[in-house]
């Protein structure tokens, strides 16, 4: 009967193993959207990579207290893995929620702290000077030599337009990447809670009768 103690149990095993997945695909996600977006200070990604990792973590424990059936593993497991999804909703939530300009704003500020090496490889990869309208080129001497890259055969007032015209589309697609599959696997966590104390409310039919209690 699938209603009962095995069918719960080989359940809730195949779930963590689900999990482990899951968390290697977030983290997949994570790196996917930093690389894409070439400033790897965005919160919100970093927010995601962070729990996919501590999937990976819960899911070892989800995994030994289901094969022991032991209590005491399955109700922190229950415990955090609710708060887990308490959290990726909200982060998820958030990434779907960021209008352009408040990307904008994060990326900006990845931009002003990552070290001047990689905002040069930023211009190199995507021929682009500074990060907006509004930055000065004076204070960023690589910009003379994108410049002439960037002009490069044409005559006349030449300007190489700023990178975040040139990272915007790959940022919002990191945002709404990360967003869409955190909120789908943030469902699956609520199912895994529920799933657990179902299951720590089941006896054992091959153990002892006072081994429940």
């Amino acid at each position: 009967m699938c209603g009962g103690f095995t069918c719960s149990k080989n359940a809730l095993i195949a779930l963590n193993i689900l999990y482990v997945m899951v968390g290697f695909l977030l983290i997949g996600v994570g790196v996917y959207a930093r690389a894409a977006s070439i400033v790897p200070n965005l919160p919100i990604v970093g927010g995601i990579l962070a729990c996919g990792i501590i999937l990976i973590l819960i899911s070892i424990l989800g995994l030994a207290g289901a094969v022991k059936h032991h209590q005491v593993m399955l109700f922190f497991y229950m415990i955090v893995l609710f708060l887990l999804f308490l959290i990726q909703f909200s982060i998820a939530s958030s990434c779907l929620a960021v209008n352009s300009e408040q990307q904008q704003e994060f990326a900006e500020e990845g931009w002003n702290r990552v070290p001047d090496s990689m905002r040069k490889e930023v211009q190199d990869t995507f021929l682009c000077c500074g990060f907006n309208l509004t930055s000065v080129s004076s204070n960023d001497p690589s910009c003379e030599l994108i410049q002439k890259e960037c002009c490069s055969g044409i005559a006349g007032n030449c300007q190489c337009p700023p990178c975040l015209y040139k990272l915007e589309d790959k940022i919002n697609y990191a945002f709404k990447l990360c967003g869409g599959l955190g909120i789908f696997f943030s469902f699956t966590e609520f199912i895994g809670v529920w799933l657990t104390v179902r299951y720590r409310n089941q006896k054992d039919p091959r153990g002892l009768p006072s081994a429940f209690l």
